[in-house]
């Protein structure tokens, strides 16, 4: 699920080398936190966060299949 965000956010920045996800297991939830460089936040989160909740409806679908539930957070 890391590597899935991962490659998704590399194709939407200027800058992927700058893009970092970092896991936080707990028992039922794993919390994924998305890093990009400050100058791409724009293109991750999208107008009107589109973008943003499309990543994060890959994420659930793809979570299904694995049952285990995924929450996406981006840090600035």
């Amino acid at each position: 699920m890391k590597q899935l965000i991962e490659d998704i956010a590399k194709a939407l920045v200027d800058l992927p080398e700058e893009v970092a996800v970092h896991a936080l297991e707990g028992e039922q939830t794993t919390v994924l936190e998305l890093k990009v460089a400050p100058s791409d936040l724009g293109k991750v989160i999208g107008k009107q966060g589109r973008t943003a909740r499309s990543i994060r409806t890959i994420l659930g679908a793809a979570s299904m299949k694995l049952n285990r539930r995924f929450t996406l957070e981006i840090i600035e």
